[in-house]
């Protein structure tokens, strides 16, 4: 039977394959638990306890430190009989898996897969001749009739029974894959039980894979990756286009870094207007804020007295030391970015109010603060010295690009790791139930207000030392949108509770190489902003046929 080439196996037959697997792995699992019982086993269960004992509110402080002393005295006991059978444990281990390595695929699962094959094309055999009889069937009933109506029912019914064969095509080609998966699976189940779940690199690579194949979908692929694909096609494109026309490649050293350098503030506006997403929120007011802080940046770095005044006042930061003037550029951009993005989260959060029209409101506010009290004037360069301070570059490198890393850093590890990210995930995909749950929804909506407004104040003081000052009102002007795009093509889902901070460094990259590589062919800007409407329109298209799927 194992030897045979063209026999689909039964399930007894399967099972008769693995039995001898079974067996001999079985019997040294049993031996490793045998061991484990008053050593590894053991040493769970009284760690398992002492926590539950540290949590449970019933008990005194002394009954608490009574009982965990007694558990740690068996601990230490149980811990000294782990480390006993640690050596004899790990020889069982060996040869049950130098046992599955030699017999698991040779005499188990190449015959199961081959059956699997063999199965799948039984199964799409007996489906094409399913449809030829039913098409025979069909053409004869066909040409007994003269009536148009029962021709039309006969019609109708004839494509409900195809309908109804392919339907059980892909029932059956679903569980011969089930079937095979299964028997894949199988072997990591053993080598589970033998090492408690601990698997090497490459076994949890391979199995990552395996699922991923198990559960692959071209039309959801296609969904959540079409668009990145068509970028790339894109940008393939323009590196082939650039030589041609401009004479010089697209995809060189220099470029790379320079696109890096653009996207490094931009990173900062995008991570804090993707967490305002999250909660199906926005903001509008993105690019005043830069304007805004660069401004103030600008003034308190500038080299002398400023030439311009605020509000009528020229101030003058000439006396302070260059280290101070950085450092508080830095909490003045921060401050006053926080200040507003704090206001739009407490309108947002404390009566509803959609981000649109509170961000909307903030935007006009700070542009027409900034304006009138700088009468629309840009504010010159700042300190030379202070670029090099701040984002030096190291042999050609642009430190500013550490940076950017920093803030992904940090806020990955905020949405992944920290009790507000989980909050701020709950929140966007079902505020009404995260509320039921004891999630306060208004401090986490202010709260994701207030982390933006940080980033956001740390993104235009980079953009004020990368560009050496300049700072002005209209500085910013449409920033707003590259961060909110960035987002949505990076797959910061409108729904709200979706999104990844991987997909916001991605959106981010695309959108500025796209803009580059355009500047760089000497495409008109206004041309750019079709390109980038365009990739926009589809991104939220492909986002909202992916919540329609799942509605």
């Amino acid at each position: 039977m194992a030897n045979s080439n063209d026999v689909i196996l039964t399930t007894e037959q399967e099972v008769q394959l693995r039995r001898p697997i079974e067996d001999y792995v079985g019997k040294i699992q049993a031996e490793i638990d045998n061991l484990r019982t008053d050593g590894t086993q053991k040493v769970l269960s009284l760690q398992s306890h002492i926590e539950r004992v540290k949590r449970d509110a019933a008990l005194t402080k002394e009954e608490k430190t009574k009982k965990i002393a007694e558990d740690r005295a068996e601990l230490e006991k149980a811990k000294a009989v782990e480390a006993k059978n640690k050596d004899e444990i790990s020889k069982l281990i060996a040869d049950a898996e130098t046992y599955i390595k030699q017999h698991f695929n040779q005499d188990y699962y190449e015959h199961v897969k081959k059956s699997c094959d063999r199965e799948k094309t039984a199964a799409k055999e007996k489906y094409r001749k399913k449809t030829a009889e039913l098409e025979r069937e069909h053409q004869a009933t066909i040409s007994k009739l003269s009536d148009h109506q029962e021709i039309k029912d006969e019609k109708y019914v004839y494509k409900n029974r195809l309908f109804d064969a392919k339907m059980q095509l892909e029932k059956e080609l679903q569980q011969i894959k089930d079937r095979k998966h299964a028997a894949y699976a199988y072997k990591y189940h053993l080598i589970d039980l033998l090492r408690m779940s601990k698997f090497t690199f490459m076994e949890t690579r391979a199995q990552k894979w395996e699922n991923y194949k198990y559960t692959f979908n071209r039309r959801a692929f296609f969904l959540q990756n079409g668009l990145y694909i068509a970028i790339i096609l894109i940008f393939i494109m323009l590196c082939i286009i650039t030589p041609i026309v401009k004479n010089s490649p697209l995809l060189t050293y220099n470029n790379v870094l320079n696109i890096l350098q653009q996207a490094s503030p931009r990173m900062f506006l995008a991570l804090g207007v993707a967490g305002l997403i999250l909660l199906t929120g926005t903001d509008l007011s993105i690019g005043r804020m830069v304007g805004m802080g660069m401004t103030a940046a600008t003034i308190i770095m500038h080299k002398g007295i400023n030439t311009g005044a605020v509000f009528g006042h020229i101030f003058d930061f000439s006396g302070l030391p260059i280290v101070a003037k950085v450092i508080l550029a830095l909490l003045v951009c921060v401050l006053l970015c926080t200040f507003f993005t704090t206001i739009s989260g407490f309108f947002t959060a404390k009566f509803k109010m959609h981000p649109f029209i509170s961000t909307m409101a903030n935007m006009l506010v700070i542009f027409g603060l900034v304006t009138y009290a700088t009468k629309g004037v840009s504010f010159g360069a700042i300190e030379s010295e202070i670029p090099n301070m701040i984002i030096p570059k190291i042999n050609g490198f642009p430190t500013i690009i550490l940076w950017a890393a920093a803030a992904i850093a940090i806020v990955w590890f905020i949405w992944n790791k920290t009790t507000f990210g989980k909050n701020l995930f709950a929140v966007g995909g079902n505020p009404d139930a995260a509320a039921v749950s004891g999630i306060s929804v208004f401090r986490v909506t202010v709260g994701a207000f207030v982390l933006a407004g940080i980033l956001y104040g740390f993104g235009s003081w980079l953009e004020c030392a990368r560009m050496v000052g300049s700072g002005s009102a209209a500085y910013g002007q449409g920033w707003e949108m590259d961060a909110i795009a960035a987002c949505v093509v990076g797959g910061v889902s409108f729904t709200g509770g979706i999104g990844k901070i991987s997909g916001v460094v991605v959106g981010v990259f695309i959108f500025t190489a796209l803009t580059y590589s355009l500047t760089i062919l000497g495409i008109d800007t206004n041309l750019q902003f079709v390109f980038s409407g365009i990739i926009i329109l589809v991104a939220v298209t492909l986002d909202c046929l992916k919540y329609v799927q799942k509605k």
